[in-house]
């Protein structure tokens, strides 16, 4: 998974370039709980390509997550569920948003833990124009049946990788 996630954003960050355009600087990711998969390897590696890693900080229930630069050497918390978050620092906005994935469908829909923030955090981001692409991270064994039907307020994410590869496709 962090290989396909490692070439997906060279390669984004290339054809930016070639384009002209911006090039994807800032990435939002998260600290793993003890059964989901770890990235932190990888998030590492892109901090000494000079990229932009931010982690998830929850301000208070009902809010949107605000996105804090992380470094390996940044000082770290618990925060909200136990969860390890920066304990300072400006807010960024991701222009890619790696998702905790619990379940997911073949398009894309997905599961989280019922607490809503990624929820909201995206439907924010929609709101306020920002651009950005959601890609769920998930074990394999968290593919849904197709009868599942996602809740009116799930925000569909742009792809979910797996162990087996990416779902529906890569964005």
């Amino acid at each position: 998974m962090r290989g396909r996630l490692y070439t997906w954003v060279a390669l984004a960050r290339d054809a930016a370039r070639k384009a002209g355009q911006p090039e994807l600087s800032v990435i939002a990711a998260y600290w793993p709980l003890p059964d989901e998969p770890d990235l932190r390897p990888l998030l590492s590696q892109w901090v000494e390509a000079g990229i932009t890693v931010a982690l998830p900080v929850v301000r208070g229930p009902g809010q949107p997550l605000e996105f804090l630069p992380w470094t390996p050497d940044t000082p770290m918390r618990e925060g909200a569920y136990g969860i390890a978050e920066p304990a300072a620092g400006a807010a960024v906005t991701p222009e890619l948003i790696l998702v905790p994935t619990l379940g997911y469908t073949g398009q894309a829909d997905r599961v989280g833990y019922g607490g809503g923030y990624y929820d909201r955090t995206l439907a924010a981001l929609k709101a306020a124009g920002h651009g950005f692409t959601t890609i769920g991270i998930a074990w394999s064994v968290g593919r849904l049946e197709d009868t599942h039907a996602p809740e009116p307020h799930d925000v569909r994410l742009d792809a979910v990788l797996t162990p087996d590869g990416w779902v529906p496709k890569a964005p």
